[in-house]
């Protein structure tokens, strides 16, 4: 490992790169919700569905992904190559972000506006449930307000989803998804990047970026406690750069896995608090996680904080003894997905930050090697149909 961040580096990186927006200020200040404008998409021009689905079925193994430069969500045949693999794109409602997949094949997408339901089958919008969280007017950019990390109960019967209030503390949403409305509003931390679920239903954590913590939130009786993770401290608050951004629950004991610059793991025990600290090795700037079913940790770095100091962007494959490698991807990236048998990733080149791409990367994880894909408007978020579901937590 090349750096260690003592509290004086933390402090001058953090005065230095709070002046550069992206993910290190809260975005509450005047401007901040301005929208970011999306360069020209790499895909032909499309004409997205408003809810009129398409007569043909989606394949089973397509991609659906949240175009959070745009309104969409657009269905992608890995398979195919250029404008063959774009299968069309959905209106869902403004930047969309998180998703979280049904096994009755209903998309729940977390948007600006609120949830959209996507029926999968037939590429069409069925709802837009909204939030009763007041987030503000509905903009564009990585500090909108409205939905940000989603995800499922176990049952399928509700859907969570993390809403960020700009400026402020966000809450959790709880909507029923045979009634289709918000049932309860839990207060979290700020900006909840991502949600997740214990195994049994029990239990939902949000990842709050700007707060350095996690909230578990109890689904019997709707209580919250904070976990505090900030292995580098939070020594420049809102200024910093080395906040928790999304979480992996690992399948074999249900812990929380939040990795950070490619340096440290953060391993969560989400009963007693306890956090315990692992060494990583790529040394970058890191977003998304995923795990395998066998406990494999998939981890996207989004590139150097200080490319004096610091590596590239890259994919890192951890085992569970906590053996890694490191596949260099080509420009920034946020999230990443698996194939219904863990021999693809599929890492989305949106990213939250400046500097993002129209398209994934799609690794071969036995062998590294990599192809490009081009997808969407900012693609975001990456669902597998009809395999592992949602990329990011």
């Amino acid at each position: 490992m090349n750096r260690r961040r003592p509290a004086g580096r933390i402090a001058a990186l953090a005065a230095v790169t709070a002046t550069l927006a992206g993910c290190a200020s809260d975005g509450g200040g005047a401007g901040a919700a301005s929208p970011v404008p999306a360069p020209p998409s790499s895909t032909a021009p499309r004409t997205p569905s408003e809810s009129g689905g398409s007569s043909a079925r989606t394949p089973q193994g397509s991609l659906l992904v949240t175009d959070f430069g745009a309104d969409t969500v657009t269905f992608v045949d890995p398979a195919g190559r250029g404008a063959a693999a774009d299968l069309g794109s959905v209106r869902v409602g403004t930047a969309p972000y998180g998703i979280a997949l049904g096994e009755d094949g209903t998309a729940w997408v977390a948007t600006a506006e609120g949830v959209a339901a996507v029926d999968t089958r037939t590429r069409e919008r069925t709802a837009l449930i909204p939030y009763r969280t007041d987030t503000g007017p509905v903009t564009t950019g990585e500090y909108r307000g409205g939905g940000m990390g989603i995800a499922l109960s176990p049952d399928g019967g509700r859907v969570y989803v993390g809403v960020n209030v700009p400026g402020g503390e966000g809450t959790l949403e709880v909507v029923d998804t045979g009634r289709r409305r918000v049932t309860e509003v839990v207060p979290v931390g700020r900006r909840p990047f991502d949600v997740d679920v214990s195994r049994d239903g029990r239990q939902v954590y949000a990842t709050n970026h700007d707060s350095f913590d996690v909230s578990v939130v109890d689904t019997g009786d709707w209580t919250t406690r904070r976990i505090e993770v900030a292995p580098y401290g939070t020594e420049g608050g809102l200024g910093s750069w080395l906040k928790p951004h999304y979480t992996a629950v690992r399948p074999s004991d249900g812990a929380l896995l939040l990795p950070f610059e490619g340096e440290r793991l953060a391993v969560v025990d989400p009963g007693t608090g306890q956090v315990r600290i692992e060494e990583m090795t790529a040394n970058t700037h890191q977003h998304g996680v995923t795990a395998g079913a066998d406990g494999t940790l998939y981890v996207v770095g989004t590139g150097p904080i200080d490319p004096s100091e610091d590596d590239g962007p890259s994919l890192t494959v951890r085992t569970p003894d906590g053996g890694e490698r490191v596949v260099p991807l080509d420009g920034p990236h946020e999230t990443v997905a698996l194939s219904a048998d863990g021999g693809t990733a599929y890492v989305s080149g949106g990213f939250t930050r400046d500097g993002y791409w129209n398209g994934l990367s799609v690794v071969d994880t036995a062998t590294g090697r990599v192809t490009r894909l081009p997808v969407g408007e900012r693609p975001l978020a990456v669902a597998v149909l009809g395999g592992k579901g949602p990329g990011g937590g």
